[in-house]
């Protein structure tokens, strides 16, 4: 009986401490499913976070992507064409002053309006649409502004004639007096005038003097771009009949290559720029 009973008593202490052992991994269990899932929602938070940052930042670009195509039609005034960066699209309403030569489907041409001048380099252009360009009609023209040794210019560019526009056909502006001076690039491309002008000698590659140069180093024939120095205020400048606008038949070509080292000038033409004042010349007077 005494061995029944313990025997009985080690069956039950066996069955409890079987018990007590099996209690263990269960809680263990516990805390790992917690854990887990405690994992899993900071990753759902972290991916969901992630989602909306990036939905956020797509729907920015978007609406600034937008924002600059929507602009990017929008025509500009001349304060607003200068204020632009070089490099972007600009968009423009201008009259035709004058016009270079056609070929291969492009024009350049000088234009302005009644607050500054545009040259727009290379535009395409059909030679019917060429023969259209005539001073005073207006245009709308979308490019990209460029910048070429000082030459602010529009480039790659488009046009429209804008149908019912007005004309308008600029009156030089003296600028003698601003020669020397940062104002005078404040009419880069604008139709002005020069009075009193002293022609002085040029000198061609080979330290050769003369009145004038074909080609800026004196290596070009009749017919090429005429270059010629003029000083005011003891200071000289080189001036140019852009043969492309002016060609070798033109009035003013065949009077600069009348002209005499001492002669006194007025001048008129678009007031280029390269490294400093060059302008394209299209008229003198010997005074």
């Amino acid at each position: 009986m005494k061995k029944m009973l313990a025997l009985v008593l080690t069956l039950s202490m066996t069955a409890a401490m079987a018990g007590c052992g099996a209690a263990e991994p269960t809680e263990t269990t516990a805390v790992e499913s917690s854990a887990a899932a405690e994992s899993t929602a900071a990753a759902e938070s972290t991916a969901a976070a992630e989602s909306t940052a990036a939905e956020t930042e797509s729907t920015a670009a978007e609406t600034e992507t937008a924002g600059t195509e929507a602009a990017a039609g929008e025509v500009m005034s001349y304060e607003e064409y200068m204020a632009a960066e070089l490099d972007t699209q600009v968009v423009v309403e201008t009259y035709v002053q004058a016009k270079q030569s056609w070929w291969e489907d492009k024009a350049t041409v000088y234009t302005q309006d009644q607050d500054g001048a545009y040259f727009v380099y290379d535009m395409a252009c059909s030679e019917e649409d060429y023969e259209k360009l005539v001073p005073g009609t207006k245009i709308r023209v979308t490019g990209y502004k460029a910048e070429w040794s000082g030459e602010v210019e529009i480039m790659d560019g488009t046009f429209e004639f804008v149908e019912g526009g007005d004309e308008y056909i600029a009156e030089p502006v003296d600028v003698t007096e601003l020669l020397g001076t940062e104002e005078l690039i404040g009419h880069q491309n604008q139709l002005v005038t020069f009075t009193d002008l002293t022609v002085e000698a040029s000198q061609d590659a080979d330290g050769n003097e003369a009145v004038y140069l074909y080609n800026w180093d004196g290596s070009g024939t009749d017919g090429d771009d005429l270059y010629f120095n003029v000083s005011a205020n003891g200071e000289t400048y080189t001036f140019l009949v852009e043969s492309y606008l002016c060609d070798g038949s033109s009035e003013v070509y065949q009077a600069v290559k009348n002209l005499k080292v001492g002669d006194t000038i007025d001048a008129e033409g678009f007031l280029y720029w390269y490294e400093g004042v060059n302008p394209h010349i299209t008229s003198v007077t010997v005074k």
